[in-house]
């Protein structure tokens, strides 16, 4: 079997062993992605090419480092020929150097469309694993608009839900706990804008909601301690003690809990639970 049939077989790339695709069959060097020289499409009449023959030239230009080129290469095929199953390979190439290449809205666009597209190919939770991860890319500060994380979290939740067995699967909710952090921590620093400001009613909405909705991020310990202390600044004593009881309950050892627990005990008080059978709890931070 030829280099170029087996190149057709076995499709662009796999990722058995790394988080990136690794590419195959054609010995490409991914390091070069992001130098972009010496373009000449003056002297290529790619359009009337085979198909097979652009593929093959748009993967030597990524060698070549040549990836604007490599680009056009893949479209070409898609445009041109676009039932092929080279085109089908170019899709997911081109989402992927744009990946690559920081081109992150376009990577979602081609990732998307290929999804689309092609659903049931055995590419299919590598190109909705990089619409996840050029989501992601796009998460800024807590302090800014968290819109990719949410689309983060969708994106590799489809992942998940459509590809469990993927080798992207994993990651994938890795990507998520990140990006749900992030959500967290976006509500902890509007509480604690409120909480400075002396508005408790916010800062306690904005603190229960990371409670009730990211208890598994890194969020969770000040969300509790910061309720203990607006519940106490608005003299709600009892909601104060349940919080730190809550807090040193789930994390003894947190310096979040030594904290509320001195404020309650500054004012004679200790953590105690509003439940059921509620008493106050032995947990004493050393």
């Amino acid at each position: 079997m030829s280099d170029t049939q087996n190149r057709k077989r076995q499709g662009p790339f796999r990722a058995a062993a790394l988080p990136l695709a690794i590419i195959v069959g054609a010995g490409i060097v991914l390091g070069g992605c992001s130098r972009d020289k010496d373009v000449d499409i003056s002297t290529l009449q790619y359009e009337a090419d085979p198909p097979q023959q652009v593929y093959d030239e748009a993967l030597a230009n990524i060698n070549a480092g040549k990836v604007s080129e490599a680009l056009r290469k893949f479209k070409s095929v898609q445009d041109q020929n676009p039932l092929s199953d080279y085109a089908r390979q170019a899709l997911l190439m081109q989402t992927y150097l744009q990946y690559r290449s920081r081109k992150y809205e376009a990577a979602v666009k081609s990732g998307t469309r290929y999804v689309q597209l092609y659903p049931n190919s055995e590419d299919a939770a590598y190109a909705q694993y990089l619409v996840g991860l050029a989501y992601s890319k796009e998460i800024v500060d807590v302090t800014q608009d968290q819109t990719a994380a949410d689309q983060t979290i969708a994106s590799m939740q489809k992942v998940i839900d459509n590809y469990p067995d993927s080798d992207y699967a994993g990651d994938a909710r890795a990507k998520i706990r990140y990006a749900r952090d992030q959500l967290a921590g976006k509500d902890m620093q509007v509480g604690r804008y409120y909480l400075e400001r002396k508005d408790y009613v916010a800062a306690i909405s904005r603190f229960n909601q990371v409670v009730d909705e990211y208890s598994d991020t890194n969020q969770i310990e000040e969300a509790l301690e910061r309720l203990v202390e607006a519940y106490y600044a608005m003299g709600v004593v009892s909601e104060a003690q349940n919080a730190a009881w809550v807090l040193g309950h789930n994390y003894p050892d947190s310096p979040w809990y030594a904290r509320a627990y001195k404020l309650l005990n500054s004012k004679g008080l200790q953590p105690k639970s509003s439940g059921r059978g509620s008493a106050v709890t032995d947990a004493t931070p050393s």
